[in-house]
């Protein structure tokens, strides 16, 4: 039988915990586990615990934690991917493999051909949204620590923030990735579902990103994250 293992957005440690009310809600209502149930437990520290259910009510749910274990080691490579914003299950879809993929950081980005604009109480949403779709990747896939999920920012706004010894732009007319060295940090470029502008991918030079490409084929927004680190990690990373 599959060991059930959750993510808690609190501090663990061994002993007895009163989980979350909204990790209680999950196990006790919606999964209807029961006391003896036995658990694995992580908080994004890049530690594991396994366990056993206590006590699971209506609206409180207690484990008692009574082994710790390393988690999955992440990759060498650091990897922030700039995200064109697409719509709806294309960008949950992008978010979700490039977590499994062991992405670090994502930014969603504002640029000229998106067909997508939040604001305000929408886009705190949007976020918190995207923040539960990483947590749920990592669940499934084994990942104990949590990638960044930043708040949308223009196109310029991410180049002028983005730390990385080599920054990509995705363009159909470029130099393979290999024809780069292996870097510790790298930050990819996408672009939404009408791609980035020309305009744009000039702008991303002008402030050091080298235009690459993953082949012959033009592949879709939701799709290019997933071949863009799967190549990476096989090249620089832990594949």
């Amino acid at each position: 039988m599959r060991l059930s293992r959750f993510f808690i957005d609190a501090p663990l440690g061994l002993g007895e915990h009163e989980l979350p009310e909204a990790q209680a809600h999950y196990i006790g209502r919606v999964l209807r586990m029961a006391a003896g149930d036995a658990v694995q437990l992580f908080d994004g520290s890049g530690q594991e615990y396994l366990g056993q259910l206590l006590e699971v009510g209506k609206k409180t749910v207690r484990v008692s934690l009574d082994q710790a274990l390393p988690g999955q080691a992440d990759s060498p490579l650091h990897i922030h991917l700039g995200q064109g914003l697409s719509r709806g299950e294309r960008m949950d879809w992008a978010i979700q493999k490039a977590t499994e993929l062991g992405v670090n950081e994502i930014t969603p980005i504002v640029s000229e051909r998106c067909e997508v604009r939040l604001k305000d109480e929408r886009a705190d949403k949007r976020l918190a949204h995207w923040r539960q779709v990483a947590v749920s990747a990592c669940e499934q896939c084994g990942r104990s620590t949590l990638p960044m999920i930043h708040p949308p920012v223009t196109l310029a706004e991410w180049l002028k923030s983005t730390k990385a010894e080599l920054k990509l732009v995705l363009h159909p007319v470029a130099e393979p990735l290999t024809s780069h060295a292996k870097p510790a940090r790298l930050a990819f470029l996408i672009g939404p579902e009408g791609g980035l502008s020309e305009a744009e991918v000039e702008l991303a030079k002008a402030a050091g990103c080298h235009a690459a490409r993953l082949g012959p084929r033009v592949l879709r927004t939701e799709t290019a994250p997933v071949v863009a680190l799967s190549v990476a990690q096989q090249l620089w990373g832990d594949f």
